[in-house]
């Protein structure tokens, strides 16, 4: 079982870590472009304010979410641009102060939510951990793209467990969305993780096998890295196949990133269920 409270600790501290680098950026700065197309620093984090919002809604008025989903599936491949692009539009100050005030709310939202319940979402309905972990998933993914941005380098922590997690529970997604079969045999992902340990899943004795550093795994299922960019193994055909595919985000097939190359857009405003 997951230990919500931290997982929404973890989420947090996520977004107070992405807080610090844009806090007292220079006004220009917010419109520098990011390594997702078209987006720039105030596009990154209003969709981060625009997404956390949504989540709110979700979790406390089942009805105006599901308006507002009504609205966005009226637009389903640009909706997500557009929330961003309108969120873009706001003053740096007003829009920082907003999206510190929404996920400040949205973390003592989720601590109160009845234990089994199913969040609806823009993907299938999620549990409170999970929909706790896909906005810890977006908040590290697009704080990425912001420290990238600004020349930042960002020390990894054991918050990437979590993603990593979502990950590996989003194998079959992956495959479905890609319009494969996934594997019938379970995959063992052995990640080491920021202080040295080891991060596993799945049985030991599994023939497929996915192992290397946590932070090139997490950087792979959010699809900020090329595969040939990390130091990930596969060993096996499936487990091989599967790290050409990952993605641990909700939505069609995301487009990933070329080799050495910048990331060709950003995650979808959902990430994928995965019971916890």
């Amino acid at each position: 079982m997951a230990d919500l409270k931290k997982i929404v600790d973890d989420l947090s501290a996520e977004g107070a870590a992405l807080d610090a680098l844009v806090a007292d950026l220079p006004i220009e700065q917010w419109a520098l472009t990011t390594p997702a197309e078209g987006w720039t620093v105030a596009h990154q984090i209003g969709h981060l304010a625009w997404t956390d919002r949504a989540a709110l809604i979700a979790a406390t008025d089942e009805e105006a979410f599901a308006a507002q989903l009504a609205e966005a599936w009226k637009n389903p491949l640009g909706f997500v641009d557009e929330g961003a692009e309108v969120e873009a539009q706001r003053p740096p100050n007003e829009l920082l102060a907003d999206w510190r005030t929404t996920r400040e709310k949205l973390a003592e939202v989720l601590l109160g939510v009845p234990a089994g319940t199913k969040l609806p979402w823009f993907g299938p309905p999620m549990s409170v951990a999970s929909m706790a972990t896909a906005r810890l998933m977006e908040t590290w993914a697009h704080g990425r793209d912001v420290a990238d941005t600004l020349g930042v380098s960002v020390e990894p922590t054991d918050r990437l467990k979590h993603i990593a997690r979502l990950g590996v529970r989003t194998r079959n997604f992956a495959y479905t969305v890609n319009e494969l079969t996934p594997p019938a045999d379970e995959f063992r992902v052995e990640l080491t993780a920021p202080d040295g340990s080891v991060w596993a899943w799945g049985e030991d004795e599994a023939q497929q096998r996915v192992t290397g550093p946590a932070e090139d795994f997490c950087l792979l299922v959010t699809q900020r890295v090329h595969r040939g960019d990390t130091a990930l193994q596969a060993v096996g055909t499936d487990a091989d196949r599967w790290l050409d595919i990952a993605q641990a985000f909700a939505g069609p097939p995301g487009s990933g990133r070329g080799e050495n190359a910048a990331q060709t857009g950003g995650l979808e405003a959902a990430g994928a269920e995965a019971a916890q």
